[in-house]
């Protein structure tokens, strides 16, 4: 990790990796948990697999919705590590999406407790971190990572 281009989350999910990583590529499971609640999140595609889409919308009434993540994963290490970029959309073609580009990496591993969950968000520029930092990551991925907690452990009964 790059201090200055990168920003990054982590916290112990008292689950077993198993149920975390359906959490994140079980588009039913995916929606509960990835915009900051009470917005809604409805999952157009969710192919986890390396160039596969991952398409979401969020919704503040929960009828009108607006486009959130257009975005391919690069990388899909069953049970240990998801990566995704929005430079590049679900339809293969290069993005300037709003507000920046970046890329995310998810590892999860082993802890005692349940899952070592671990997300480093990448910059292309000090610029562009310092924009994430202010428009809320650790708010917003914070509270993201939290609603995966509570689902994964109320799943597997903690």
């Amino acid at each position: 990790m790059n201090p200055d281009l990168d920003l990054a989350l982590q916290r112990v999910i008292r689950a077993p990796r198993d149920v975390v990583w359906q959490a994140w590529t079980e588009p039913a499971r995916f929606a509960k948990w990835w915009v900051p609640a009470p917005t809604v999140c409805r999952v157009e595609r969710l192919e986890a697999r390396p160039g596969g889409a991952i398409v979401t919308s969020m919704s503040e009434n929960g009828t009108e919705f607006v486009p959130q993540l257009d975005a391919i994963f690069l990388v899909v290490d069953q049970l240990e590590r998801l990566v995704y970029t929005n430079a590049i959309d679900s339809a293969w073609r290069p993005a300037s999406p709003e507000p920046f580009l970046m890329t995310a990496e998810i590892t999860l591993s082993d802890h005692p407790d349940g899952t070592d969950y671990r997300v480093v968000v990448r910059h292309g520029d000090p610029a562009t971190r310092a924009r994430h930092e202010e428009l809320g990551f650790a708010d917003g991925w914070g509270t993201v990572a939290k609603q995966l907690a509570v689902l994964a452990e109320s799943e597997a009964g903690r």
